[in-house]
């Protein structure tokens, strides 16, 4: 080993049993500011403990959104995986346990035997400051809240009320979520579609460039033929870009709703037809959610009207006094009631605000019923109309297909020209295409109809 290596490995072990010396030393006899050095490490570990705590995966009852948004990474293939993983991004849902919790806390509250925690009240009184007799005088005591007639029956009324409501507003949220998701599965499952059609057509249009190809080579054609076959082609070429960028913007509005990308395999089979129902129902999400207002509102306005003053105390105090030095204690109990003298103005302005509250949301109700009525009639009737559409755009396409192989025979024999052959092929793409997004509108309408009546897929 080289002389300078063997000095600095000395120097090394000399440093390392001058830090273990000091160390002992530091632990035999402990320093003036030991103890704050003592203190201030634990505090840090401390602190690091707290951020460990914070940073540590979340528990079952409050997932990390983020870890929520990472969970999924496989994409929907049908629409009620597509719903449910919407409904785990929205933030009513993140909430209702929350809310539930308070919610339930408030029950607690209002089955208590006191509406308000008790208090304690304690005072001393003495002649020091004046006479200085030796007076003295010790009072401790506690006051009990109490409950106004009829008050705790109708606080429990609101609060079940209350927990019930957000049980409906859940439900609401879901509905509204599963809507939004529908109108971005079916429009993405159109899309798809007309990017499936303009491909079929492209291919159509490539084969017969192909064939008038060889026929120009062999002088069957003129070249004016030929420009026509190419231009049919880029004409194709250009549906099939405009096509692919609606379904990008499709796909990414589904995606913004479910934080997933589309799958490719997505399964657009149609939901189950529903059962013709003569109105809406009383259960319906939406419904419900307003209803459960109205009552949770009605009960507010019923406790409303018994809370016209603050609530009453029982007091009950012990008192332990002399006049003066020298004399022994006396001690006394003292049970008293405070009743404060009620407002009118006050209990109006409260009662009064809680029943136009009720008489808002119960106009609301009426007016939602209404509008889910005719959402209702309007969505049967799309999937009457639908199903008409998708009836004869299945009998053009049929007429189409069969016009298009009696022209390609005609056309291979020489006896029609080229334009009368390329119009004989859009007419039969168009009728094709049109036939596909008619199948995937009937899907639709009945989609629509399912969630008019409040109900989710299957």
């Amino acid at each position: 080993m080289a002389p300078w290596a063997r000095t600095e490995n000395n120097m090394a072990i000399s440093s390392t049993r001058d830090q273990l010396n000091f160390a002992r030393t530091s632990f035999e006899r402990p320093a003036p500011g030991a103890a704050v050095a003592a203190a201030a490490a634990i505090g840090m570990l401390v602190l690091v403990g707290h951020v460990d705590a914070q940073t540590a995966p979340a528990g079952p009852g409050h997932a990390n959104p983020t870890a929520i948004d990472q969970s999924r990474t496989q994409p929907a293939t049908t629409l009620r995986a597509a719903i449910e993983a919407a409904w785990e991004r929205q933030p009513e849902n993140r909430a209702a346990s929350l809310r539930r919790d308070a919610a339930q806390a408030q029950r607690r509250v209002a089955t208590g035997w006191t509406p308000e925690p008790l208090a304690l009240e304690a005072s001393t009184r003495t002649d020091r400051l004046t006479r200085n007799n030796g007076a003295r005088e010790y009072e401790v005591g506690v006051a009990v809240p109490l409950w106004l007639p009829n008050e705790r029956s109708r606080a429990q009324a609101v609060a079940e009320s209350e927990l019930s409501a957000i049980d409906s507003r859940v439900a609401a949220a879901r509905w509204r979520a599963a809507g939004a998701v529908r109108e971005a599965w079916w429009a993405l499952q159109s899309a798809r579609q007309d990017v499936k059609a303009a491909r079929t057509r492209l291919a159509a249009a490539q084969a017969l460039s192909a064939d008038v190809s060889r026929r120009l080579r062999a002088g069957d054609l003129a070249r004016a033929d030929q420009n026509q076959a190419e231009g049919a082609v880029a004409s194709a070429q250009a549906e099939v870009a405009t096509s692919m960028a609606a379904e990008a913007a499709a796909a990414q509005g589904l995606r913004s709703l479910t934080g997933m990308a589309a799958a490719a395999d997505m399964q657009p089979s149609a939901e189950a037809e529903p059962i013709a129902a003569a109105g809406v129902a009383a259960d319906h999400p939406a419904v419900r959610e307003i209803a459960d207002k109205v009552e949770t509102l009605r009960r507010s306005l019923a406790l409303a009207q018994v809370q016209r003053r603050a609530n009453p105390e029982l007091t009950l105090l012990t008192t332990r006094d002399r006049g003066a030095a020298g004399e022994s204690y006396g001690q006394t109990i003292t049970l008293g009631v405070r009743i404060p003298f009620g407002s009118y103005d006050r209990s109006r302005a409260k009662s009064a605000t809680a029943a136009a509250d009720l008489a808002e949301v119960e106009a609301a109700l009426v007016l939602e019923q209404q509008r889910l009525t005719a959402e209702l009639e309007a969505s049967r009737a799309r999937v009457a109309a639908a199903r008409s559409a998708l009836q004869a755009a299945e009998r053009r396409a049929q007429l189409a297909r069969e016009t298009k192989v009696f022209i390609d025979k005609s056309f291979r024999a020489g006896e029609t020209d080229l334009p009368g052959r390329l119009r004989v092929d859009l007419e039969a793409a168009e009728a094709e295409r049109q036939a596909a997004r008619a199948s995937v509108e009937l899907s639709h309408a009945i989609s629509q109809w399912r969630q008019a009546l409040g109900l989710m897929p299957d």
